[in-house]
């Protein structure tokens, strides 16, 4: 049966519940060999969400960030120093922006911050530790291996860890691939590649623009989407069969209202215990296996 067939047989509406070259120098050697101490508690080095890079790819210096932009070397967000730019500085801007690569200006104290080397020349380029893919491309290996699409959909989740045991238990359960947006989330960094334990090598990562033009294709593509919210149905009695696609949530804000309202149905866990909320990675987790379990155990 159609999916759109299904959703008349059964009277489901859409359902809009609440619920949301790097340089290794000396100095950096350094900083390691220091007991007792994490860089990350030095608020300078955390510009917005980008503390996620730490210990990342990393290239700085006008030669470096333009070959890998001449050579197309994925880039996921580009700092210059703030000012007039001119120059080789303002080819790199120019052909960063012709990429959709994200370009932001900061001050001379900002950039020496982040800097990793004592010549960065008034640019930093953060890299992601994989390659993305288109999520066309998700969609055709769902084709090719015969099987209704398993996406999941990771909305605005900062931090690196939770990124990455998702993308490591999406590879477990068998999932397809999975979206995260440019802006306001963590990209592949190699935190996210450690933590996954290898998975970004398996599982296809498509990083877009706009979350809510690509749910809107892939309700076109007849995938439903599920919204997961501690407030929606228990996940065990939802229907997560056929196509569909999995919108996960940070912490602080859960999924965007704006989301939340394109969602054929929202999926919740209930907690009986003293906490009212699970971290991200878990609460995917849970979900992604129910879809397993309908799938594979019926």
């Amino acid at each position: 049966m159609k999916r759109d067939e299904r959703r008349k047989a059964s009277g489901r509406k859409n359902d809009s519940r609440g619920q949301r070259g790097y340089k290794g120098d000396t100095r950096r050697a350094e900083r390691r060999a220091m007991p007792n101490r994490d860089r990350r508690e030095n608020p300078n080095n955390k510009y917005e969400d980008n503390s996620a890079f730490d210990d990342g790819l990393q290239l700085e210096g006008r030669n470096p960030v333009l070959e890998a932009l001449n050579h197309d070397k994925p880039i996921d967000k580009l700092f210059v120093k703030k000012g007039e730019i001119e120059g080789t500085l303002k080819v790199i801007v120019a052909k960063a922006r012709e990429k959709g690569i994200l370009v932001q200006e900061v001050d001379r104290e900002k950039m020496a911050a982040m800097s990793r080397s004592n010549n960065n020349q008034g640019v930093i380029a953060f890299c992601p530790a994989h390659e993305y893919c288109e999520v066309s491309d998700i969609l055709e290996i769902a084709r090719k291996k015969g099987e209704d699409p398993f996406i999941i959909i990771c909305d605005e989740i900062t931090d690196p860890h939770n990124l990455g045991a998702i993308i490591r238990t999406a590879d477990a359960c068998g999932a397809h691939g999975v979206i995260i947006p440019k802006r306001r989330a963590v990209g592949l960094s190699a935190i996210v590649s450690k933590t996954s334990a290898g998975a970004v090598e398996f599982v296809p990562v498509a990083r877009v623009t706009n979350l809510a033009r690509t749910v809107d294709e892939l309700k076109k593509a007849n995938i439903w989407i599920a919204c997961a919210d501690m407030s929606g149905r228990e996940y065990f009695k939802a229907d997560l069969t056929g196509g569909i696609g999995i919108i996960v949530g940070n912490e602080g804000n859960g999924v965007s209202e704006l989301l939340r309202k394109k969602c054929d149905l929202t999926v919740g866990i209930p907690m009986y215990g003293k906490i009212s909320s699970l971290n991200a990675s878990v609460s995917a987790g849970l979900i992604m296996y129910e879809v397993v379990r309908q799938r594979k155990f019926k």
